[in-house]
């Protein structure tokens, strides 16, 4: 099966809260290498490794565009110069405050205050770029086990290949695969207090699209190229 492509949102490399996040997942995802995680004693979770494995694969990162394959007639280079047009007219965002909750049965930081600036952001891309987008098969609609959508839902991953997208969309960071609920807050006590300090000293800011490939079902993404936000 063809590579799938992603567009995300991950902090510039090296910056503080990418550092926090490649290392607390294990994973440079540009340089697609695996990254010491934080000791047992530091974090006081022995299997971090383990509930960290399916992020890991993602790289840190929050979704703007969720995989997909490209349609028939379309290459990668089309693909980055839609994603450069695109980003020539978004201006970046701030994130304000991020705070730790749990999504379903994972951790994930989320900003603290939703913004239309953001929501308008994240439409672009959903919008904007689907046409490059081939049509979910029916495998895959199978495996998003579309029974267990609403209807809202179950539309918006018809016509989009996804279904949180637009006025479901919301914006997060996962910092841990499915956990029970104990789990799950032993994660967010674990990252706390960075998370807190970040927040203090580095406020973060939505500047560049992330262009992230798949190359083959299964394997790691790996980020291409950063795009940064001119308008």
């Amino acid at each position: 099966m063809s590579a799938r492509y992603a567009i995300y949102f991950s902090p510039a490399k090296h910056s503080p809260w990418w550092d926090f996040g490649a290392q607390w997942l294990g994973r440079d995802e540009c340089d697609d290498k695996p990254l010491a995680q934080p000791l047992p004693a530091q974090t006081g979770l022995t299997d971090l490794a383990a509930l960290t494995a399916e992020p890991r694969r993602y790289g840190f990162h929050a979704t703007l565009k969720a995989p997909f394959r490209l349609r028939d007639g379309f290459s990668v280079d089309d693909l980055g110069e839609r994603i450069q047009a695109l980003a020539a007219r978004l201006r970046p965002v701030s994130l304000g405050p991020l705070e730790l909750v749990s999504l379903g049965d994972f951790v994930a930081l989320t900003p603290l205050m939703a913004t239309e600036q953001l929501a308008t952001l994240a439409a672009a891309c959903v919008v904007e770029l689907d046409d490059l987008r081939a049509p979910l098969s029916a495998a895959e609609l199978a495996r998003r086990r579309v029974e267990q959508l609403n209807a809202r839902e179950q539309e918006l991953l018809r016509q989009y290949g996804y279904p949180y997208v637009l006025e479901l969309f919301r914006l997060h960071f996962t910092l841990s695969g499915p956990v029970p609920s104990v789990t799950a807050w032993s994660v967010m006590q674990a990252v706390s207090q960075p998370v807190a300090r970040l927040n203090s000293d580095a406020p973060l800011l939505l500047d560049r699209l992330c262009l992230f490939v798949e190359a083959a079902p299964g394997q790691a993404f790996k980020r291409l190229v950063d795009v940064e936000l001119r308008a």
